[in-house]
């Protein structure tokens, strides 16, 4: 049975990253190394993680339900049923295969996300004026999208932001409720699968989860009230912070 502080540190890390998610994303960032610190082995810390933030994204999705709408013409629905199912084919994975190649990997998209965001406006201005950017090409990125947020999760949010920035030219701040219906469905496959594969601990879940609750409503209240620079500055900062963290993670 744990102790008082660590179900305290649990729903701590829990309300830090729910807010997060609602934000920019990045929730995994505050969640997954409070859980490791709590001593749950990487791979179930990930699973936990994941099940104990569905609830603060779900709320975040929520509060920003009124805002949702078409993706360069593809409709919600689409996306959702999309994200759902590669989410599960994500998490079917990271319960069948080692995840030390994809940690290889996970910086490089973080860095990639990290460019996108520094370039912001210009890059995406830039393409569009060279490229036609085609409904295919955005079905594989969601695609790929559900993959990721199935089998790791971490930064899925801030990738999202980036590729929508890119394919669809639309800013961070008008991607708030897209964003985090995606994140809600992907971590709702997840979480079936982890859930089946009895890959939570609950004792860690449940407090964390809780905190994910408050900080998705707290996050998304902020966001509303924040202005689109302060939501660039902010995806910067998270964006760059856990690029470093994941480098020096991989290959430190």
């Amino acid at each position: 049975m744990a102790d008082a502080s660590a179900l305290f540190l649990a729903a701590a890390a829990g309300l830090v990253g729910g807010a997060m998610n609602a934000l920019a994303g990045g929730g995994t960032f505050a969640t997954l190394p409070a859980l490791i610190a709590l001593g749950l082995p990487a791979n179930i810390a990930n699973a936990t993680s994941n099940v104990a933030l569905l609830p603060g994204a779900a709320t975040s999705a929520w509060a920003f339900r009124d805002e949702l709408g078409p993706v360069a013409g593809l409709s919600v629905r689409v996306l959702a049923g999309l994200t759902f199912v590669f989410g599960l084919v994500g998490s079917l994975a990271l319960v069948l295969t080692p995840s030390e190649t994809f940690d290889i990997i996970i910086p490089w998209l973080l860095l990639f996300a990290f460019a996108v965001m520094a370039l912001g406006k210009s890059a995406a201005d830039w393409l569009h004026s060279r490229v036609s950017i085609g409904r295919p090409t955005l079905l594989t990125a969601q695609a790929l999208l559900g993959v990721y947020g199935g089998y790791f999760g971490g930064g899925v949010g801030l990738i999202t932001t980036a590729l929508y920035g890119l394919l669809a030219n639309i800013r961070p701040r008008e991607l708030f409720a897209i964003r985090t219906a995606m994140l809600a469905v992907a971590n709702l496959a997840a979480t079936l699968v982890f859930i089946g594969f009895a890959m939570v601990w609950w004792w860690a879940c449940v407090p964390m989860l809780a905190g994910s609750i408050a900080g998705g409503w707290l996050g998304a209240k902020l966001g509303k009230r924040l202005s689109a620079r302060a939501v660039r500055w902010w995806t910067l900062a998270v964006t760059g912070g856990t690029t470093a963290v994941f480098f020096v993670r991989a290959y430190g």
